[in-house]
């Protein structure tokens, strides 16, 4: 009965993330369309609205960096079963996420509005494609254990978890954090940047490369000198490698 609990709970984690994550693109579109009841901005004064703004990302690199850390893995583990440490970090980066589209304060002003078509699709093409080639970049390196699924299914099976080898296959072979340059791609080519999604823009992307700086850390403790390596062959952002440059010449 437990398997199944644990299998249902990191089902549940997947979904409250995916819903997350799929609200905050919609969110990050700015389409008039979307329904107001989903999107519940309160209007406050600039400096009130700045100041929630701030907390709400300080709240998600707070969630992100330190429930990936190794001390914070090993604490919350001693709550709650192994299995389910993965599920619950997919699980807060959801909710968050779901904060960020609830209470993100709206801030006058515009820096860009393209009225040109031919750019505004050209525009709109590059943020799906941003965001595409994120979720792209999830799968290479198994998806389902990202977000905590494939532990808690083969914990429903009696079968072990298998240990997670050092990736260096498609993007990975020329860009360190293709996820995260997708999510970057994402914030910010858009036709129409306001200056609240400017300011979500600039602020996340600080965080990424904050978040980055730990996780790199982490990455060269757990894998070693190969790590190292891979860090001086392997663009963080913009690709680099013998890989991509044949990838070029051909």
């Amino acid at each position: 009965m437990k398997k199944i609990v644990y299998f249902i709970y990191g089902l549940a984690t997947y979904t409250i993330a995916l819903i997350g994550q799929i609200a905050f693109i919609l969110y990050l579109t700015q389409c008039e369309e979307m329904p107001r009841i989903i999107f519940m901005s309160q209007t406050l004064t600039t400096s009130m609205a700045v100041l929630v703004n701030v907390a709400l990302v300080v709240l998600w690199g707070l969630q992100h960096t330190v429930m990936a850390r190794g001390w914070f893995k090993a604490k919350i583990t001693a709550f709650i079963p192994p299995v389910l440490e993965r599920s619950t970090y997919v699980l807060f980066s959801g909710l968050v996420l779901l904060l960020f589209v609830l209470y993100w304060q709206p801030i006058d002003g515009m820096l860009w509005d393209v009225k040109n078509e031919t750019l505004r699709l050209l525009l709109w093409s590059g943020f799906v494609v941003g965001w595409l080639f994120s979720v792209v970049a999830t799968f290479v390196i198994n998806h389902f254990e990202l977000f905590g699924l494939q532990q808690v299914y083969l914990h429903l099976l009696d079968k072990p978890t298998p240990t997670q080898d050092f990736t260096q296959k498609l993007f990975y072979k020329f860009i360190r954090h293709p996820i995260q340059l997708g999510v970057l791609l994402g914030l910010w080519i858009t036709p129409v940047m306001n200056y609240g999604h400017l300011m979500l823009s600039v602020l996340m992307s600080i965080y990424i490369f904050i978040g980055l700086y730990f996780e790199e850390k982490d990455l060269v403790e757990e894998i070693g000198e190969a790590y190292v390596a891979y860090k001086q062959r392997v663009g963080m952002m913009f690709p680099r490698g013998s890989e991509y440059e044949n990838f070029i010449d051909k």
